[in-house]
């Protein structure tokens, strides 16, 4: 079964278009979704963060989300070492996943696939990508946040440019019609490569 990376920047729209993938039966896996489930869920995760940013990590037994992204906002060997506890409690949990799944293909979102050299991991990569202004209204609207911390989270990631140099596929999601179109292109491209 083939691995395909689904990646792209803040606000790109990777969530909508995996849920187009869905649409033709294909299993997504949203690193991001499951990283925060096991962080609420894994008494090792649990004991290593606390450990790693003192009590304050947890509030009422739940991750205590904003505090941690204060701490490792301004400290980039934080977020290193956050990383390091949670990552490959991910990728054990994806193995697990993978096992279960029947189908040509599965699409795992990750958000920072290149970023963390990851892309080895992958028989394929998506990378979508939309306007700059487009991205950044998506996000103040869903996250209920400011223009500066989502340019600011943008300019921590990869340019668009470098992560379509780097990818198999690209999806230019400014339009919806569009975005679908694209999805069937490539869901049809990725079964002629399986065949």
């Amino acid at each position: 079964m083939l691995v395909v990376g689904l990646t792209g920047g803040i606000g790109s729209g990777k969530t909508t278009v995996g849920e187009y993938f869905k649409s033709y039966s294909i299993p997504v896996y949203i690193a991001d979704k499951e990283a925060k489930a096991l962080m609420n869920r894994s008494k090792v995760i649990k004991r290593k963060l606390i450990k790693l940013f003192g009590q304050s990590a947890y509030e009422d037994g739940n991750l205590n989300r904003p505090y941690l992204a204060s701490k490792i906002f301004s400290d980039k060997s934080l977020l290193s070492k956050m990383n390091a506890i949670v990552h490959p409690k991910v990728a054990s949990h994806f193995k697990r996943w993978l096992k279960k799944q029947d189908a040509p293909y599965v699409l795992k979102e990750a958000a920072i696939i290149f970023e963390n050299n990851l892309e080895h991991q992958y028989d394929y990569i998506i990378t979508v990508v939309a306007d700059k202004e487009l991205r950044v209204t998506r996000v103040m609207k869903r996250d209920d946040t400011s223009i500066e911390k989502v340019k600011s989270i943008m300019s921590n990631q990869l340019s668009d440019e470098e992560k379509i140099k780097k990818s198999d596929f690209t999806i230019i999601n400014n339009d919806l019609q569009a975005t679908k179109q694209q999805v069937e292109e490539i869901h049809y491209a990725l079964l002629q490569k399986i065949k």
